[in-house]
């Protein structure tokens, strides 16, 4: 099937494969084309607003099925009890909190030669947490059988097979968004931004778990 491409005043558009799930098909293969299209289309800020919210949704629901709906018993002792009220909390707040990292993340970037505009790296950043969300709602499920099976069999129960799978997620997350904000600033490398990412993700686990355990959160 031949791409046909077409300019409005807004941006270049291709007529073939512009469904959200035969987008995100396409940026599981290649996420990097697939920014490069987005900000080709010269997205408005709306979109870019729909797309991180969209990203939240999916955040709510994976999360609320793996804390609260059908939690594996390895874990059930590591979530606090106002688990809800944190998941409803994080629900309104991670859409500022991602605006915030996509500025973090545009400045930064910026000091190594960074040519994209924040703009573009949102574009990115807010694509990947899209493109990454369906992993989070596959962990979910996993857990839900997790749950299901623990009576048959006990291993399931353990934490070091029952914790895995609530953090798992942050590997395509941070893979997908770094794999944005590479092409969104003209990095021909997606390593070394990934493992940037991947120190910060496991310095943030580290500190909330500490926060929580004195009690700070």
């Amino acid at each position: 099937m031949s791409t046909e491409e077409f300019s409005t005043t807004t941006g270049v558009y291709q007529s073939s494969r512009s469904n959200l799930a035969e987008r995100v098909l396409d940026a599981w293969k290649d996420m990097r084309r697939s920014t490069r299209r987005l900000i080709a289309e010269q997205p408005s800020e709306a979109r870019l607003l729909f797309y991180v919210m969209l990203s939240d949704i999916v955040f709510f629901l994976s999360w609320s099925i793996k804390t609260a709906v059908a939690p594996t018993e390895g874990a059930s002792d590591k979530i606090p009890a106002e688990i809800g009220l944190w998941l409803i909390a994080a629900l309104f707040v991670r859409t500022a909190v991602m605006y915030l990292f996509s500025g973090a993340v545009w400045l930064s970037l910026k000091l190594f030669g960074g040519k994209g505009s924040w703009k573009d790296t949102r574009a990115g950043l807010f694509w990947g947490a899209v493109v990454s969300a369906p992993f989070g709602l596959l962990a979910a499920i996993v857990t839900v059988m997790m749950s299901l099976f623990e009576p048959s069999f006990p291993v399931l129960k353990e934490p070091w097979v029952a914790l895995p799978p609530y953090w798992i997620g942050l590997i395509p997350f941070t893979w997908f968004i770094s794999a944005g904000v590479a092409e969104a600033n003209g990095f021909r490398s997606v390593s070394l931004i990934f493992m940037s990412m991947s120190v910060l993700a496991i310095v943030a686990v580290v500190m909330g778990m500490y926060l929580r355990a004195t009690g700070v959160i």
